[in-house]
């Protein structure tokens, strides 16, 4: 029995290997998924997490609980040798080990793409993971309880101020939810008000959300900047060394918060292959999926979503290839799926071939943009698009049902704005009072 191994458990190794329980009949292949994480994380969902508005748990899908079929192992893949068929799996307490297999499946994803700006990687966080965003919320929630305390002035202000770096969908999103969350926030603490809050996103391109029309981008920077949301658009950000911003345009101000949207690149997992790849570091695919080098194809390996370089035969592609978003990664899962049992048959693969829904974008309660060729929708109905399409977009019936459960919830109730800081040192409380025993006196 062929034995097929799925590395990476993101929307295309998650989406594969479900369509592949689904679709193989019994005793016709093997497939194990490897993904240093128990679940996949639907990454569109990560703005409203921050924002407080989806629980964290809703927005991440179990992978134990969904493929029932399928051998999850919770590690890392940390080599690839396809010449001997071979992976190094490395788990986070014990021996690594060797696995073999007949087909490989590499659905790796990607990971956030910095520069040596200096402080950067001291003190910035990210947008990839359900981790990240909780953080960004319960940054937020606790520097107001501690802003609430101080007088006005630079430590206070420091605390208030928040910053993103990147100007694309995901910067555009956060930032406006962040903006929604702290607007919300101010009615609890009457010390507190709108002028005390400070939001900055740094682009360095001319635009935002190079997806969307520039009418439409212009009419999100406008709504944003009625909202108190600035943005510095051909700007760099040139140090942020201890929470001090300098930007290319010679201001600086200080921030307790540095959320970095500015760009993704392939997992380095690719780097302890011996897989093809391109100059961007991406897994080199054919149209159909399968993997290519110089010579053809390269037999019994597959490749899909962000990890990957992955032709986009609509013509709409950055550079020709797919744009990385779940929107393709998703989809290619599934064709990647089909793909793979007509190889198992004897079939030819079909070519992925998926001309995109449009963008839309949520930048805060009530607050949208949508975009569809020339046309474009924005405002509230245009929120209400973003919530219907991502809500029924999220995997599994389940997690539908929370999540829109909880914006019913969140409508007659309002956003939960409990902080739990205190989560990641949990034992403090504890040691501060635990009895020791006591130094013996000589």
């Amino acid at each position: 029995m062929p034995k097929i191994l799925i590395v990476g458990g993101g929307y295309a190794g998650f989406y594969t290997a479900l369509k592949l329980e689904r679709a193989l009949r019994p005793g016709e292949a093997e497939v194990t998924m490897v993904d240093p994480l128990p679940y996949m994380t639907y990454q569109p969902f990560l703005p409203e997490v921050a924002a407080g508005s989806i629980e964290p748990r809703h927005a991440v899908v179990s992978h134990r609980r969904h493929l029932v079929k399928t051998k999850v192992v919770t590690a890392k893949v940390t080599n690839i040798s396809h010449a001997t068929k071979t992976a190094t799996i490395t788990p986070a307490i014990g021996e690594a080990w060797d696995v073999e297999y007949d087909i490989i499946v590499v659905t790796a994803g990607s990971v956030s793409r910095t520069f040596p700006i200096p402080g950067v990687a001291d003190e910035a966080i990210g947008l990839k993971n359900i981790e990240e965003a909780v953080e960004i919320r319960d940054r937020i929630l606790g520097n107001f309880d501690k802003a609430a305390n101080l007088p006005a002035g630079p430590e206070r202000d420091r605390l208030l101020t928040f910053t993103v770096v990147g100007g694309g969908f995901a910067g555009i999103e956060v930032f406006g939810e962040m903006r929604s969350l702290a607007s919300s926030l101010l009615r609890y603490y009457p010390t507190l008000t709108f002028d005390d809050t400070h939001f900055h996103l740094i682009e360095a391109m001319g635009r935002i959300m190079p997806e969307v029309s520039l009418k439409t981008s212009l009419w999100v920077i406008k709504n944003l900047a009625q909202r108190g949301a600035e943005i510095h658009l051909e700007t760099q950000l040139t140090s942020a060394v201890g929470g001090k911003i300098e930007m290319s345009n010679g201001q600086t101000f200080e921030t307790d918060l540095i959320v970095w949207t500015a760009g993704v690149m392939a997992n380095p997992v690719l780097r302890n292959t011996d897989l093809p790849i391109e100059e961007r570091g991406r897994l080199r695919v054919a149209a159909d999926l399968r993997v290519i080098n110089d010579d053809g194809v390269v037999p019994d390996a597959w490749g899909a979503g962000d990890v990957c370089a992955v032709p986009d035969l609509t013509g709409a592609g950055v550079g020709g290839f797919t744009v990385p978003n779940a929107q393709h990664a998703v989809r290619q899962g599934k064709q990647l799926a089909k793909n793979i049992i007509g190889h198992l048959r004897g079939d030819e693969p079909r070519e992925y071939y998926h001309k995109g829904l449009g963008a839309v974008a949520g930048l805060g309660l009530g607050v949208g943009a949508f975009q569809s060729g020339r046309f474009a929708v924005t405002g509230l109905l245009a929120w209400f698009m973003h919530r219907g399409y991502h809500g029924l977009a999220v995997p599994m019936w389940e997690r539908k049902i929370r999540v829109f459960g909880n914006w019913v919830l969140n409508f007659f109730l309002r956003r939960d704005i409990v902080s739990i800081e205190a989560r990641v040192t949990p034992r403090h409380a504890f040691e501060e009072f635990a009895s020791r025993p006591k130094v013996p006196t000589a």
